[in-house]
């Protein structure tokens, strides 16, 4: 049977025969057909022997010999061998075929078929491999036991029919299978009388309906009756009563009603729920439900329902519900210290009052909880009708100051609905494909659309005569909801996946666990021994297509339920035509993996489905296998193996340590915790069009093998993997996965543990990728190119990637904990002058797709922008993020962000920085084009601040995060620089503060500085801008305290000067990087050391790649500071100034430097300090001999951009510019004062000493009025500042600024405390206040008071709105 095997000469042949067997294919081949089909059709050979072994353990069975056998019924053996021309054929026919037996080997010219690519195989055959790992039976010392074993010479060909693989729901599922089938019918207000459905009983469709309002008219009495005696007998009646229908209800309309069955429509009353079915002509069949309502507080329902069977034999159901509804809804918390003398419980009334209109009088339900969120118990006490108490208890005692809601009911409404569910305990699935292959019986898998990979759901296809070519019918209802369409811009639809084939291999198991390795049965209750296929080099064909494999892989390496082991290259390199594949399969609740490609090139793996396995599923293992193609692959349900470190969860990795050298502790979030459904060893792979639909932690991981491992080895050189391109990545999708979506980042251990390094081999290590062409970092960049990567519901990220050239385009992320982080290296880029990149790109916060609460749903709580309930990706209070910013470069350009929304308490943005962030951040991520849809203006960006998550937020890289908005698409500002607010070595005077996002905008020209100090690492840097010497920046170094140097990598501002100290003594060797200077930019710097100290400095290059440093400059000392702007290239100076302790330099950059490289084209200039300290000297902090002698002015060298405007802004709700300053001017001898309020530009001076006051509109940014108060007003009773205040509208921002000796004191300034001022106030001279009249206090309300200059310059967005609570 020679249709795949290696290329032989025979195309002609092979043509000719495909011409022949033309009939075959459009017909299909059929169980008992004749022999037209015998060319295309293995079974049909005629030099086949039938084979009927019957049912012995003990028959070891070879084939050989040139031996063809037929296999036409059930069989069971101890074990097959096929080798030396030996040929094992399946009959196809209508009976069942199971083959029982230990294993099969196929080597040496064996071959074994069932079906072929051009003759599918129609019947059903299995293939039982049983036996458990301890009994005493020799296992094969390369196939192992309990195998299906490929060796050389071997050809396994196996053909299932042709069946849709996997496709996508296109219409949404949700619990309990509502809105899924059949007819839905809602009225309330407006609708009033008694409403009539007409159903056929053949199909369940709603024939006609009819309103009929009996309470306004007497003749719809008449029209009612008539029109039931018109409808024919047979025909289902549904009929219903909405809000009234009794007032001119007649005799005619009672009796027609009483004539069909009903016994309460007779005697139906003012307001009564009434519901009935019936079937025309028999009243036998009714169903009636009737209440008598008396109130119009409460609830009150009249239900029925009735099943019916349809002409296909179908059951339906119908459901008719007329009611009464009061709903509900809880009011906000309201912060609450309870009266200590209170007797008998807190008084609401009281709550009322403090709150008015916001708390009902008789609340349904109480709830009360501490600040922290922690539940408290409530009792509630009625006394005296109207007086409502209630009490609250912590563990017994009075509770301490809470929060507390309140449950308040609505007015009550009508409600009738008319259900018509035509699949009752049954769903249909309307999917994207033509679904028609598959059949009643099958089993199908729906894949979880929400965090949580377990709601992935299991369901039988059944009989459907009505269904769609793209619909099935399938047993049960959903438990979940799984979305089935385009949700907020982004697909979240659920793929289906076919988990049933005719062809089956399937392990035969145990009832539970035994132990057949250490540790099995500490992880798993169940038997893992199951089968396996092995592919060895030099197999001479392999296809299988249209196969299942169930309770395969065994937790044992190298057992997987699809291994090519070594295999080298299967496509035409290797002499293979046709390529080998595997396709259009099936692997489902597997115990290792799915498919494996272990030292094996060019396999194409498509169609396949991997659902409920144990360790990586589609896995490559050792490192050199490239050029294989996933192609339209789904892998769901993807659970921790014991196997690798990578394989293994938490759990496992503490337990597990033979492999490791003794004292290891486990480290699980570094070591291990790596299970992934795509495990890529090698980025020269192709994936397309695949799904990683729920791993217990990433979806596709390309990680690295710094060397290849395992028998592999020496089979590339050292970084190979690190610097070959990525294949093709396109159209991929990853969600409801824990840790991410997708990871380009680290690699593995590929030595044994030792003493030096304990952790086991193969555990998870750092690496770093950068593609270049050839694998050559020395040749041109080639960058990783992610087209059209989907991510959503994935716990912690959409997608980590860090490499060098990584660059996104058009992709889309939502209901990730955090969309994405791009980064390159957290001391320098790895691959320096590359950069991260995304473009054309959706971003979405909290899409529609809200999930499903369940009961135990730890992670449920109000959504950012609608306060609904939903799903959420990690807590209540994380810090949802769209990108998240970390070193860098990164370029994002084109980009949209949509549904951000921060609340009280969970800072949500769409833009924000790595948490708890020890690494540098680059000043030229830059950030282009960006659009913005229902994200609110104070939730574009957030700098973060200590609480929650955040924790004191003191790392390096927490305090020198920086990016730059180029077009001001986000800040306003095009051009500016936006930074943490405290950061005041970027700061100059002209800043904008923006509050909300604890950041300021900046202009200014922005490099890094890398002090890297020797032989310690313990020492925390204190570096100070000469402008603002009472603003340091503290930094602790970026590396671990174990280690022998320390570096420090502060943002700066160019042609500054700074000075640096330490809190202990200096180091003595000390070296400066100047990190992306361009050619003549320049600090000075002053170092601070002990007195007595002498220095050796020189400047360098060193060129990071190839390891190369060329000596460029000394420096020589000098008595004259100004002598410092006086160097020669190979010659400058430093000034010593022992009085002060600072060494003084000014570093100028030399040489060019590309856009994106960190260092210039010669490499990175770096100056070097050896310093010979004396003995016993003590810390190096000279800022009190400093400063003021070396403090400078401060100045604005680059203007700050014009803010956007009018139609250059993209969303309705911006930002407002406020600037106030009040300060003392000095002109020479000359003094005077200088106050002002300037809101977008216009300007408010002030002319007279005291205060003025500007008042603006909070929803508009308009100026509504401008008033001076003079000192003689302040004094005393301020009663016209009180009333003017008191006049001010609501919701409206509040400027104040001082002039002059104004009174500082006195009762005028319980106005600032009235407008968000804290209390207790104390003013200086000199005072400026940002505040706010309203119901709240907003973030952006400021106050600033000093002796000479009080000043604020900072943004309020507009309009004012109030953050929900959490």
């Amino acid at each position: 049977m020679g249709f795949a095997g290696r290329r032989d000469g025979s195309g002609p042949a092979l043509l000719l025969l495909l011409l022949l067997t033309a009939s075959c294919l459009l017909l299909g081949p059929l169980p008992g057909a004749g022999t037209a089909e015998a060319p295309a059709c293995p079974d049909r050979s005629p030099e086949l022997q039938r084979w009927d072994p019957g049912h012995d353990r003990d028959l070891r069975v070879h084939i050989g010999q040139g031996q063809a056998l037929l296999l036409a019924a059930s069989a069971t053996v101890h074990s097959i061998n096929i080798s030396d021309g030996g040929r094992l054929v399946i009959k196809d026919h209508e009976e069942t075929i199971v083959l029982r037996t230990r294993h099969i080997l196929i080597h040496q010219g064996g071959e074994l078929h069932a079906g072929s690519a051009l003759c599918p195989f129609q019947g059903n055959f299995t293939i039982l491999l049983y036996g458990r790992a301890d009994e005493r039976v020799q296992p094969d010392p390369y196939f192992g036991l309990k195998y299906i074993g490929v060796g050389p010479g071997g050809t396994l060909e196996l053909h299932g029919r042709h069946k849709r693989s996997w496709t996508f729901l296109t219409r949404t599922l949700r619990p309990g299978g509502l809105q899924e089938g059949g007819y839905y019918f809602e009225r309330s207000w407006g609708h009033r009388g008694v409403i009539v459905h007409v159903i056929d009983p053949a199909s369940g469709a709603v024939i006609h309906s009819d309103r009929f309002d009996t309470y306004k008219f007497k003749k719809e009495s008449e029209r009612l009756a008539q029109y039931l005696s018109a409808v024919p007998s047979g025909r289902i009646l549904s009929v219903a009563v909405n809000d009234e229908g009794s007032r001119n209800l007649d005799d005619s309309a009672r009796k027609a009603m009483t004539k069909l069955g009903s016994k309460h429509f007779l005697h139906l009353g003012f307001r009564h729920p009434w519901s009935f079915v019936t079937v025309k002509g028999n009243p036998a069949s009714s169903v009636e439900d009737h209440i008598e309502y008396h109130s119009h507080g409460g609830s009150a329902a009249a239900r029925v329902f009735k099943l019916f069977r349809s002409e296909h034999g179908e059951y339906f159901n119908v459901s008719v519900s007329s009611e009464w509804v009061q709903d509900a809804e809880w009011t906000e918390w309201f912060d609450h210290v309870p009266a200590s003398h209170a007797k008998g419980g807190e008084k609401i009334s009281d709550l009322q009052a403090a709150h008015p209109g916001k708390i009902c009088i008789r609340p349904l339900d109480i709830q009360a909880r501490t600040a922290d969120g922690a539940n408290l118990t409530v009792e509630v006490v009625y006394k005296r009708g109207q007086d409502y108490r209630f009490a609250c208890y912590a563990r017994g005692q009075a509770c301490p100051p809470h929060r507390v809601r309140f449950l308040c009911g609505k007015p009550v409404r009508p409600k009738l609905t008319v259900t018509i569910d035509t699949h009752v305990n049954s769903t249909l699935l309307t999917l994207e494909a033509d679904v028609r292959s598959w059949q009643p019986g099958d089993t199908v898998v729906v894949a979880s659309t929400d965090y949580s990979m377990y709601q992935a759901e299991e369901f039988r296809v059944l009989p459907c005569k009505a269904c769609a070519p793209n619909q099935v019918r399938v047993a049960g209802k959903p438990r979940y909801l799984h979305i089935g369409e385009e949700v907020d811009g982004v697909d979240m639809r659920a793929e289906v996946g076919l988990l049933s084939r005719n062809l089956v291999i399937a392990g035969e198991m145990e009832a539970g666990c035994y132990p057949y390795t250490s540790h099995i049965c500490s992880f798993f209750d169940f038997d893992t021994f199951g089968g396996h296929i092995k592919f060895a080099r030099g197999f001479s064909a392999a296809h299988l297509e249209g196969v299942e494999l169930r309770h395969m892989g065994q937790q044992l390496v190298g057992q997987y339920p699809i291994h090519f082991h070594l295999a080298g290259d299967l496509d035409e390199r290797g002499g293979y035509d046709p390529p080998t594949y595997v396709r259009d399969l099936s692997i489902h609740h597997t115990f290792s993996r799915c498919v494996t490609v272990h030292g094996s090139n060019g396999l194409l793996v498509k169609d396949v489905v991997g659902y409920d396995s144990l360790g990586h599923c589609f896995f490559t293992e050792d490192g050199p296998e490239e050029r294989n193609t996933f192609d339209h692959c789904l892998g769901l349900l993807v659970k921790a193996g014991t196997l690798l470190p990578s394989d293994r969860d938490s759990r496992m990795c503490k337990a597990i340590t033979e492999d490791s050298f003794p004292g290891y502790i486990p480290k699980p979030r570094q070591d291990c915790n790596g299970v992934s459904t795509f495990w890529m060893a090698n980025p020269n792979n192709n994936l397309v069009n695949c799904s990683a639909a729920g791993s217990e932690e990433t979806g596709f991981w390309f990680i690295f093998h710094h060397v290849p491992t395992g028998p592999s080895v020496g089979t590339y050189s050292p970084g190979y993997s690190e610097h070959i391109p990525l294949g093709r990545f396109h159209n991929n999708r990853a969600h409801s996965n824990y840790r991410a979506g997708m990871i380009i980042d680290n690699g593995v251990k590929t030595t044994e543990a030792s003493a030096k390094d304990k952790r086991p081999f193969l555990s998870i290590i750092s690496a770093r990728y950068s593609p270049h062409q050839d694998a050559d970092p020395l040749k041109p960049r080639v960058p990783a190119i992610i087209k059209h990567f989907t991510a959503y519901k994935n716990q912690d990220h959409g997608a980590w990637l860090r490499g060098g050239d990584v660059w996104l385009d058009s992709c889309r992320f939502a209901d990730n904990g955090i969309g994405l982080t791009l980064a390159s290296g957290g001391t320098f880029p790895y691959d320096d002058g590359s950069k991260q990149e995304i473009k054309n790109s959706l971003f979405v916060g909290e899409s529609g797709n809200v999930g499903t609460k369940m009961m135990d749903s730890r992670i449920w709580g109000p959504g950012g922008l609608d306060q609904g309930g939903r799903t959420l990706p990690i807590g209540q209070n994380f810090p949802i993020r769209g990108i998240q910013f970390y070193d860098g470069p990164i370029n994002i350009q084109n980009c949209t962000f949509r549904k951000f929304a921060a609340l009280e308490g969970r800072h949500t943005s769409a833009l924000a920085f790595r948490l708890n962030n020890a690494w540098q951040s680059c000043p030229h991520n830059n950030v282009t084009n960006i659009t913005f849809e229902d994200v609110p203006i104070t939730s574009r960006v957030f700098f973060g601040e200590p609480g929650p998550w955040f924790n004191q937020l003191d790392m390096d890289g927490d305090k020198t995060s920086v990016f730059h908005d180029v077009d001001g698409s986000v800040s306003e500002y095009p051009g500016s620089y936006l930074t943490k607010a405290d950061n005041w070595l970027l700061r100059h005077p002209d800043c904008i503060d923006v509050p909300d996002w604890r950041g300021a905008i900046c202009s200014g020209r922005y490099a890094q500085m890398y002090i890297q100090v020797q032989k310690t690492s313990n020492l925390r840097m204190k570096i100070v801008k000469n402008d603002f010497p009472g603003h340091p920046l503290f930094l602790e170094g970026a590396l671990t305290r174990s280690t022998h140097y320390q570096q420090y990598q502060p943002v700066v501002t160019l042609r500054k000067g700074y000075t640096i100290h330490w809190d202990h003594t200096a180091p003595a060797e000390l070296t400066i990087w100047l990190i992306n200077f361009n050619k003549g930019d320049w600090i000075r710097v002053g170092l601070c050391y002990p007195r007595g100290t002498t220095f050796s400095i020189l400047s360098d290059v060193h060129n990071r790649l190839r390891k190369q440093t060329t000596k460029t400059g000394t420096f020589v000392r000098t008595l004259q500071m100004d002598k410092l702007e006086q160097g020669v290239p190979g010659r400058s100076h430093y000034y010593w100034d022992e009085a002060s302790g600072l060494l003084f330099l000014k570093l100028t950059a030399q040489n060019e430097r590309e856009r994106f490289a960190f260092c210039s084209v010669k490499g990175c200039e770096r100056i070097k300090i050896k310093a010979l300290i004396p003995r016993n000297a003590g810390v190096s902090d000279c800022s009190a001999t400093a400063y003021p002698r070396f403090a400078e002015r401060p100045t604005v060298d680059v203007p700050m951009p014009r803010k956007l405007v009018g139609a250059q802004l993209k969303t309705k709700d911006h930002f407002l510019e406020v600037k106030l300053e009040s300060s003392k001017q000095r002109f020479f001898h000359l003094h005077s004062d200088l106050a002002y309020i300037e809101v977008d530009g216009r300007r408010f001076p002030s002319q007279e000493e005291g205060i003025q006051v500007v008042v603006i509109d909070s929803s508009q940014g308009r100026v509504l009025s401008h008033a001076s108060f003079r000192n003689s007003v302040l004094q005393g009773i301020p009663w016209q500042l009180f009333n003017h205040v008191a006049a001010i509208p609501d919701s409206s921002i509040v400027l104040v600024a001082s002039k002059g000796r104004y009174v500082a004191r006195g009762p005028w300034t319980r106005v600032l405390e009235k407008l968000g001022a804290d209390k207790g106030l104390k003013l200086k001279e000199k005072m400026v206040f940002v505040g706010f009249k309203g119901s709240f206090r907003p973030t952006w309300v400021a106050l600033d008071t000093a002796d000479q200059q009080a000043k604020i310059f900072q943004v309020v967005p507009i309009p004012v709105v109030r953050k929900k609570r959490l």
